[in-house]
């Protein structure tokens, strides 16, 4: 399967993923491995961590 261009950065999603709980998974057997749910999951997480990184900047 071809690798498809990331937009967010894997250093994030490792973080995301240690903090949900997944990141065995990863690690163990990629990202191919983790259920659609904490996909998901791991999504919402970078979109709340954006939404206050934004929020922070217009303050």
């Amino acid at each position: 399967m071809a690798k498809r261009n990331s937009r967010m950065s894997e250093n994030l999603k490792t973080e995301i993923a240690k903090e949900l709980g997944v990141y065995e998974s990863v690690r163990d057997k990629g990202w191919g491995d983790v259920s659609s749910r904490d996909c998901g999951r791991v999504v919402q997480k970078a979109i709340e961590f954006a939404e206050r990184s934004i929020a922070n900047q217009e303050k």
